[in-house]
């Protein structure tokens, strides 16, 4: 079998905003599933001993939600720049700044950082 050969990336608007979609959805459903987990372990919560059992997994959930909500800024915080230079140019293709990039690498950098291996964009 062959294997696909990666695609060329084009840098417009569609495929920006469509790419940013795609990211805010998987978060979303990276932090509805570690607040059902979180929720379960609570529900199985009924004596002092069993937090030392499910402690960890419920502070290992927590940790998920907080980086999903602080993705969900960065990748937010991108969309309203990309958002206002669209609104200027009025054209369909734009050049990331410095400040830009700087938040995709900062974005890109915590989520390679973070050795969970829950979530990679």
């Amino acid at each position: 079998m062959n294997r696909n050969r990666k695609k060329e990336i084009s840098l417009n608007k569609d495929s920006v905003l469509s790419l940013m979609q795609e990211i805010y959805n998987e978060l979303v459903e990276q932090k509805a599933t570690a607040t059902r987990i979180q929720n379960k372990m609570l529900s199985m919560l009924k004596d002092p001993e069993d937090m030392t059992l499910i402690g960890p997994v419920i502070k290992e959930q927590q940790k998920i939600i907080n980086d999903t909500i602080e993705k969900k800024l960065t990748l937010s915080k991108l969309q309203s720049t990309l958002w206002e230079k669209s609104n200027k140019d009025k054209g369909d293709d734009f050049v990331l700044t410095d400040v830009d990039d700087e938040l995709i690498q900062n974005l890109l950098k915590k989520d390679v950082d973070k050795s969970s291996g829950n979530f990679k964009m």
